[in-house]
């Protein structure tokens, strides 16, 4: 299928145009300010590069979360308008699990860990399970001591959370705790697109009405008025 990508969910953005297998074009910029200056412009690349029209498209992706609240909503609101306007199907996908999909076949652990600010990270676990990711436990975020807690075996951290802390992981695990290469450490809207490509074989295509971002931590507005700490994950 022919398959448009997106991931705004943190200071890094990325698109990405799939046909089938191949990878038509991927579009990964740095941190270049707020991503609804540019990220049209790189739809409007991407697409253009991969000589494919909005309309040629089988259907988009985009990453929902966890991360930048601001990121995550400029991605989700794009795709969507993106997908009205084409009348085209949209798949959700989860931004922990497109950071670690480039990671496969790793046969270990592996933590996938954004940078939540605040001293805290957003982070989940997986294994390689028939070629796929399988995810263990929630996704959390907390702090990075916490985070931290329940390792006993080699993982592979990855992720600009793992790279902020990297100190601190290594100093409390040791060589059980190993890192990807520089510039590995940020989610690829090629790996989004490969995700989406499982969930589009599985019918598990996304309500328009419904698809929001999944921001795991609650907004200090809703902090201020008292969410009980236990529904902050």
């Amino acid at each position: 299928m022919k398959l448009l990508a997106v991931d705004t969910s943190t200071r890094a953005c990325s698109v990405a145009v799939v046909d089938q297998d191949r990878l038509a074009c991927e579009i990964t910029t740095g941190p270049t300010g707020t991503h609804s200056t540019h990220l049209l412009r790189l739809i409007r690349m991407a697409l253009e590069f991969s000589e494919i029209e909005l309309h040629g498209l089988d259907g988009l992706a985009v990453c929902v979360g966890p991360g930048s609240f601001t990121g995550l909503r400029i991605g989700v609101a794009t795709v969507k308008g993106l997908a009205f306007a084409a009348a085209k199907p949209v798949a959700g996908v989860s931004s922990l699990e497109a950071l670690a999909q480039p990671c496969l076949p790793w046969p270990h652990l592996i933590c996938a860990m954004l940078d939540a600010r605040k001293g805290e990270v957003y982070a989940a676990r997986y294994r390689a399970r028939d070629g796929r990711l399988e995810r263990e436990g929630r996704e959390v975020v907390l702090s990075i001591a916490d985070a931290l807690d329940g390792f006993h075996e080699t993982c592979l951290f990855v992720g600009d959370g793992a790279r902020r802390y990297n100190e601190a992981i290594g100093s409390k695990l040791g060589p059980l705790a190993l890192f990807p290469a520089a510039g590995q450490d940020i989610i690829r809207a090629s790996s989004v697109a490969a995700l989406a490509q499982v969930q589009f074989a599985r019918k598990e295509i996304e309500d328009l009405d419904r698809l929001v971002p999944r921001y795991v931590r609650h907004s200090d507005a809703e902090l201020s008025i008292g969410v009980p700490a236990e529904k902050r994950v």
